[in-house]
């Protein structure tokens, strides 16, 4: 968790948490054979992170800071890659104005569930009925670089 501060007041918030064990995009996009096994599953959690939140208190929203704070976040965590899904980034470029790269778009499976994301919600789910998250990487190897 990483907390954006104006003074002595907290006014913004990047969580991060481990990832899912297993997501379509992600095992095509990094080229993963087995992605389940149990040393699969080790080096994504010592490589990866999930950008699972990001909060701005309403005041500081529009004000041009947003971005920023998520790419500088992302750049202080000590892992290679930090990936999150957005169901407004098919339609708001925030992300890839935080450095993030756009790689795809969690499609909805024939028969109405939505398989690949993280979790799995049925054709009544409420949470995730009209839902088609975008998929997003931050390349975070250039951390190496500096340090």
């Amino acid at each position: 968790m990483i907390v954006l501060w104006h003074g002595a007041e907290p006014v913004g918030i990047c969580v991060f948490a481990a990832p899912a064990a297993s997501l379509t995009l992600r095992t095509k996009h990094f080229g993963l054979a087995n992605p389940r096994t149990a040393v699969a599953l080790a080096a994504l959690n010592s490589h990866l992170w999930l950008l699972s939140r990001v909060v701005l208190h309403p005041t500081y929203r529009g004000a041009g800071i947003a971005a920023a704070f998520v790419r500088r976040a992302c750049e202080l965590c000590p892992v290679d890659w930090i990936e999150t899904l957005s169901a407004m980034g098919r339609s708001n470029p925030f992300f890839e104005r935080a450095g993030f790269t756009r790689v795809g778009v969690v499609r909805h499976a024939p028969g109405g569930n939505l398989r690949g994301a993280y979790g799995r919600a049925s054709k009544g789910s409420t949470t995730h009925r009209h839902a088609e998250p975008a998929y997003f990487v931050f390349d975070n190897r250039r951390r190496l670089a500096s340090e």
